[in-house]
C-alpha cells in the first residue's frame, strides 16, 4: 500500500480508516509498516483533515486493540498458536523465546520498552499472553508504550508534514 492510497483512506474513510490501517499495523499484517501509516495520519491532522489529539487517540485506541487481540490470542491458544506461529514464521521463533525470558523477569516494564522497538513492539503481545501476565499490568504499559510510539510518529508527520507533501508530490 503506497502513501498516496493511504491518503486517500483517510480522506474518504476519515478516522475510521485511521483506525482500521493502525490495528492492521498493531496486529503485524505485511504491507502496514508504521513508518508510513503514523506519519501520514499526523500529515493529515496537520492539514486540518482531524485534530492532533483526537488523531493520537484513534491511533492509541488501535494500537491498544491490536495489542490486547494479539495478547489474546497468545493466552487463549497458548503453545497450540505459538507452534503455528513458529511454523509459519520459523525467523521469529527466537525473539519470541527470547522476549517470553525476558517478559518473566521484567514484566510490564519488558512490555512498555518492547512497545517502543522495532517489530518486537507488536510481537510482544503474543508471549504476554502465553505467560499469562495480568492483564491489567500488560494493558497499562501496553498503552503508555503505544502513546509513546504513535507520537514520534504521527508527531512526525505532523511537524514535517508539508515538507514531506511536497517531496512527496502528495495532495
Amino acid at each position: 500500500m503506497d502513501m498516496e492510497t493511504i491518503m486517500q483512506y483517510f480522506i474518504t474513510y476519515g478516522p475510521i480508516a485511521i483506525y482500521v490501517i493502525v490495528l492492521l499495523e498493531y496486529l503485524n499484517l505485511p504491507g502496514f509498516p508504521a513508518g508510513v501509516i503514523m506519519p501520514l495520519a499526523g500529515i493529515w491532522a496537520a492539514r486540518g483533515g482531524l485534530n492532533f489529539f483526537l488523531t493520537m487517540v484513534i491511533t492509541i485506541a488501535a494500537g491498544l486493540t491490536g495489542s490486547i487481540i494479539l495478547y489474546a490470542l497468545g493466552r487463549g491458544g497458548g503453545e497450540w498458536f505459538l507452534q503455528k506461529y513458529y511454523r509459519r514464521f520459523p525467523k521469529h521463533r527466537p525473539l519470541i523465546e527470547e522476549k517470553m525470558a525476558y517478559l518473566r523477569e521484567k514484566g510490564s516494564v519488558g512490555i512498555f520498552v518492547s512497545k517502543l522497538m522495532p517489530m518486537v513492539r507488536t510481537l510482544i503481545s503474543i508471549p504476554a499472553g502465553i505467560i499469562r501476565m495480568d492483564f491489567r499490568s500488560y494493558v497499562v504499559s501496553s498503552m503508555l508504550g503505544v502513546a509513546v510510539w504513535n507520537l514520534v510518529f504521527v508527531g512526525a508527520g505532523y511537524v514535517f508534514g508539508d515538507a514531506v507533501f511536497s517531496m512527496f508530490h502528495i495532495g
